[in-house]
């Protein structure tokens, strides 16, 4: 009966071997995914979220300043009148290229 406990003592400890294996094969080979997909991706020229989201703050401060430029370039010729805000500013003038 010892012997039929040390063949199975012995079957454990190869099956856990093999499941440590295993697992470590199966690590390697999710990291070694992950770095090619960076690699890939890398290569297509994503944006980061941190810089997305900091252009987008940009973007949004422009409207902004914009916007604000606007309301006081309207009261601006608001107190310069309606006659001088309605007249267009005078245009350069072309001249004919010369052959």
């Amino acid at each position: 009966m010892q012997s039929d406990n040390r063949i199975f003592d012995d079957f454990v400890k190869f099956v856990n071997g093999a499941a440590g294996t295993m697992a470590g094969m199966v690590r390697e080979g999710e990291a070694a995914t992950r770095e090619r997909a960076r690699e890939w991706i890398g290569g297509l020229d994503f944006v980061s979220r941190e810089e997305f989201d900091a252009v987008k703050e940009m973007a949004a401060a422009a409207r902004d300043e914009a916007d604000a430029l606007k309301a006081r370039i309207a009261d601006l010729e608001a107190k310069l009148g309606t006659a001088a805000a309605a007249k267009p500013a005078p245009r350069a003038k072309k001249t004919a290229p010369k052959d």
